[in-house]
């Protein structure tokens, strides 16, 4: 993001991040879209969940409690931050944060704001991975299969000099030589923190 340091009246629209109610991003989008007439970006991921009854499809932003909007701040500043949904305008002090054009063209291009993008399994037999989460954080593993219908892994590495099989939750594994995505703390009861 670039920091402006103009005048809130300074000219032209200009891409700007609003803080909305988590998991109603596009639905301070549409607001924004319908009784504003701006142009609005807020990516969704469609990814599996498993639960008591079974993995289910979730649908959220990729960027919880964020979306952009292009607009004029001297124009349309006090009417974008009373819309329903919307929290504020995103800024540090006095200084209004901006995104610049390219940035979400580049956003655009990976993540369509009309359809969610799904996430699909990145691990399969034979990958190197990482453990990324829980008592084994940071170990390195090999993947020796993928349990699809418990969103498992299961993993061999070694310890203590012998080699060692474990099922972890898919969401503990990351492929080496990537950086597993921040993930959003959430309370056993699936709502988020």
């Amino acid at each position: 993001m670039r920091m402006d340091r103009s005048s809130a009246s300074g000219g032209g629209a200009r891409w700007h991040c609003l803080q909305a109610e988590v998991h109603a991003e596009h639905i301070a989008a549409a607001h924004l879209s319908r009784r504003l007439g701006l142009e609005t970006y807020c990516p969704r991921i469609r990814y599996r969940r498993p639960t008591k009854r079974g993995p289910v499809w979730m649908c959220e932003a990729l960027f919880p409690g964020y979306l952009f909007a292009r607009f004029e701040r001297g124009a349309s500043l006090r009417a974008v931050a009373a819309m329903p949904k919307v929290r504020r305008v995103v800024r540090f002090g006095s200084t209004y944060a901006e995104v610049p054009d390219e940035t979400i063209r580049q956003l655009r291009d990976l993540f369509s704001d009309n359809q969610p993008r799904s996430l699909e399994r990145v691990l399969r037999p034979g990958d190197a991975a990482v453990v990324v989460d829980g008592p084994l954080a940071n170990l390195q593993v090999l993947v020796t299969d993928v349990l699809p219908g418990r969103e498992r892994v299961r993993v061999m590495f070694r310890l203590l000099g012998r080699t060692v099989e474990a099922d972890l939750p898919e969401t503990a594994v990351c492929a080496a030589g990537a950086l597993p995505a921040p993930v959003v703390a959430r309370r056993r009861d699936g709502m988020s923190a």
